[in-house]
């Protein structure tokens, strides 16, 4: 018998030094793809020499390169992003009937504006107080028109927002400082206190710095209010080591955008809290998981944990305590799931961002199976002040049940829409009023969606009930803290339509409930804005809701009946009269098709 050599087809070196440039692990494959994707160079045969680099199945690469939005297999010119969120929709009053297809008229039309450019539609960027926004390869531009395509091409990107400026009744810690240092500058966030939090832990044991963060009854800041002190006592309490601290700033809901404005002016700030949790977990390793969109973003922490390191306030042996530790920025690629914590784990270990069931929670089987605290961006930005200052002094600065300040966001139709910070306890009419300046001229109240994307839509009933973790039992939530508020001339039917339009979209398709269910209710909503309901609709969006909430496998599926619930609580009639077939008008009197 001949003996035969098998020979082997010598790795892509360049596909070989990308991923030893990002560890050279499993957990690198994403990273990978992501730069081939950005050099156009992402196809079936990338895909191929990925796994074999990085020894994975072949299968499970090719599920990572098509499960986030912002990779593609199809050959593309430079990409230019168009976003069709809720507030972007809202804005963009002339083209509503057609924005939420991917095929829409506003796409086309910027097809013909930049022909250089690949033209998608994309699920909300976090660009909310500069719509309508889009995305430039990876750079963030807003408010920006279509007759603004000129411009776009020479390089403008519209004009961001100032908050340097506080609103009248606003009581600033985390944003205090906006406009007051320069977010590139180490020494000028040192000469206002930033790592002085640090400085003070450092002198304390981790215990005695925990049961401060517990009595100041802080509570996470991403929507679900779980306090902060006691995750952080499960992943300290766990004997499993090493033990991981993980910033979840992939800030994909529509409405929200507080933790881009966060990082965008205080990067240092985010970074001493994330340090400060490390050292009361006993964690030596963290990662910030921000959104593929959040490139600007993601490049300044960069510059800032350099800045950081330089100083001794990252790294090894930090301000000489013996205690050691690292951050890492890793970028998402396009999915809102991963901003669901597990989905977000099973992402950084290099796989689609799909949830985990759960038990185990992350504090006791997180990244790598390693104990994990997992808190968003504003959570951690409070924590050093509250080390600083004490947790008394937390809660003495509001007289709300719930301690401390919030970062609110109020959009819309209101003469002053962005961000504020303000205690716990405000009610609706107050947000509109006495921050947001009012309702516009020539509007009236008619509906706000509070919370978020998965938020509550409530009507004038609901304006003075004070708002906190608790005020979702009586029907209004306060989730993130973002706040959408329309008037006369949208109909709540409508806006429902294009939250499931990004649930839709954003589906990570895991379970059948959330799958179809959101796609159900979607082709039942766009019936009914467009002047074609049945006689049963309403009754079956209530089944929907009712079966999404109670077998969805993670919060995405379970949380799209909150809006649904409460916006056919409150508006009842409206779905009676679309039943009937009346066509519905949008923003500015058009009818929406």
């Amino acid at each position: 018998m001949t003996n035969k050599k098998i020979l082997y087809k010598p790795v892509d070196p360049e596909i070989e030094k990308l991923a030893q440039l990002h560890g050279g692990t499993h957990e690198a494959a994403l990273e990978v793809l992501k730069d081939l994707s950005a050099d156009h160079k992402l196809n079936q045969t990338t895909i191929t020499e990925t796994a074999r680099v990085l020894h994975l199945p072949a299968h499970a690469v090719h599920g990572l390169a098509t499960f986030y939005s912002m990779l593609s297999l199809e050959e593309r010119k430079k990409v230019l992003r168009v976003c069709d969120g809720p507030v972007c929709w809202l804005k963009r009053a002339s083209f509503q009937s057609s924005v939420i297809s991917g095929q829409s008229s506003v796409i086309g039309e910027w097809e013909k504006q930049m022909p250089d450019y690949t033209v998608e539609r994309t699920s909300c960027l976090g660009l909310c107080d500069r719509v309508p926004a889009i995305l430039v390869e990876d750079e963030q531009a807003g408010p920006v028109e279509i007759q603004d395509a000129n411009k776009v091409c020479e390089g403008w990107r519209g004009v961001t927002t100032d908050y340097s400026k506080p609103r009248k009744g606003e009581v600033r810690v985390m944003i205090a400082l906006i406009g007051k240092i320069d977010p590139d500058s180490i020494d000028d966030a040192l000469s206002h206190g930033i790592y002085d939090g640090l400085k003070k832990a450092l002198q304390s044991e981790p215990t005695v710095v925990l049961a401060e963060v517990e009595s100041s009854g802080l509570q996470g800041r991403g929507g679900a209010g779980f306090p902060v002190g006691r995750k952080w006592r499960f992943v300290a309490s766990e004997m499993k080591t090493p033990r991981y601290i993980i910033c979840n700033a992939d800030e994909s809901e529509p409405l929200i955008f507080k933790d881009r404005v966060l990082m965008d002016t205080n990067p240092h700030q985010l970074l001493e809290g994330m340090i400060v949790a490390g050292y009361i977990c006993g964690a030596s390793e963290a990662w910030i998981y921000i959104r593929g969109e959040y490139e600007g973003q993601a490049r300044r922490l960069e510059r800032a944990i350099e800045l950081a390191e330089a100083k001794n306030f990252l790294g090894e042996n930090i301000l000489e305590s013996g205690f050691s530790f690292k951050i890492h920025v890793h970028r998402g690629a396009g999915a809102y799931i991963c901003g669901e914590e597990t989905a977000l784990i099973e992402s950084l270990e290099g796989k689609r961002g799909e949830p985990r069931l759960r038990p185990p929670y992350p504090p006791t089987y997180g990244f790598r199976g390693q104990p994990t605290a997992v808190n968003n961006v504003e959570s951690f930005c409070a924590v050093p002040h509250i080390v600083k200052n004490g947790a008394e002094w937390w809660r003495s600065l509001t007289d709300d049940p719930t301690p401390g300040t919030k970062v609110y966001m109020v959009l819309g139709h209101v003469k002053n829409p962005g961000l504020f910070e303000a205690p716990f306890g405000l009610t609706l009419r107050q947000i509109i009023n006495d921050f947001g300046s009012g309702m516009m001229k020539g509007s009236t109240f008619n509906f706000a969606l509070c919370g978020g994307a998965a938020g509550t839509i409530v009507d004038d009933s609901l304006l003075d009930i004070p708002i906190d973790f608790a005020s979702s039992q009586k029907g209004i939530s306060l989730g993130a803290g973002a706040f959408l508020i329309c008037d006369q001339t949208v109909s709540p039917i409508a806006v429902l339509r294009e939250l499931l339009h990004f649930f839709t979209v954003e589906s990570c398709g895991k379970c059948t409930p959330c799958r179809v269910g959101t796609w159900r209710s979607l082709e039942i909503l766009n019936r009914m804005v467009s002047g074609q309901g049945r006689q049963g609709d309403t009754d079956e969006l209530k089944t929907l809701a009712a079966l999404m909430q109670d077998t969805s496998f993670c919060g995405l599926g379970q949380s799209v009946a909150i809006p649904m619930k409460s916006v056919l609580t409150h508006f009842g009639t409206e779905f009676a009269k679309a039943e009937k077939q009346l066509v519905i008008a949008s923003p500015k009197g058009e009818a929406i098709s």
